[in-house]
């Protein structure tokens, strides 16, 4: 006669799971460790790491793009010299003291910006004697910039004595207009452009 034996399902279901346990064991592997090459910090904390930024030392705060770098804008500054002289003469007038010391002092700030100062004469007497006038003058203007402490090298002087009048004419204020020294320089800066939202500046 057979038998009939009810096994609870508690017990078939830890059988089940002991077989399968015993079956699926293995000897432990260590996971490999991945050999970083990459410098994948932020020393500029742009956002974007060391090993893509094309820009490391943007300032901290400045908007940049994808490759670190930050975005600028270019500002242009002129300023100008036109300094008059009297007849004969290559000494320089007080009042016009302040024009050389702000030339000096855009100087100083736009330091690849150089200059280049022009002597005039008038035609009153002979065109080699003006030549050398127009240098003089141009010389005289040239010492009081460099005693502000702009660099010799950044400034130099042209005479054109009588070649290049202002005024054609033959009176007395013709002759004072082209009694003079005059320049321009162009000063170019660049200023990199925050980063910023609608209420405060974003920190990084």
């Amino acid at each position: 006669m057979k038998s009939l034996i009810i096994v609870p399902l508690s017990v078939l279901a830890t059988t089940s799971s002991f077989i399968t346990t015993a079956q699926d064991e293995y000897d432990y592997i260590a996971a490999p460790v991945a050999e970083q090459i990459a410098d994948l910090t932020d020393d500029d904390k742009d956002g974007v790491v060391n090993a893509r930024d094309l820009c490391p030392n943007t300032p901290e705060g400045a908007l940049v793009d994808n490759d670190g770098c930050g975005e600028s804008l270019k500002n242009e500054e002129e300023r100008q010299l036109r300094i008059l002289f009297a007849n004969d003469s290559y000494e320089i007038n007080p009042i016009f003291s302040d024009q050389i010391q702000t030339m000096a002092e855009f100087l100083q700030k736009y330091q690849s910006a150089s200059i280049q100062i022009q002597g005039f004469a008038s035609k009153v007497g002979s065109p080699e004697y003006n030549l050398a006038l127009s240098r003089k003058r141009a010389h005289a203007v040239q010492d009081e910039l460099i005693s502000f402490d702009v660099d010799p090298s950044r400034v130099s002087i042209v005479g054109y004595g009588e070649t290049r009048l202002e005024d054609e004419g033959d009176d007395e204020t013709s002759h004072a207009l082209n009694r003079k020294v005059t320049a321009t320089v162009v000063g170019l800066s660049e200023v990199v452009v925050e980063e910023w939202t609608i209420f405060t500046s974003k920190e990084k």
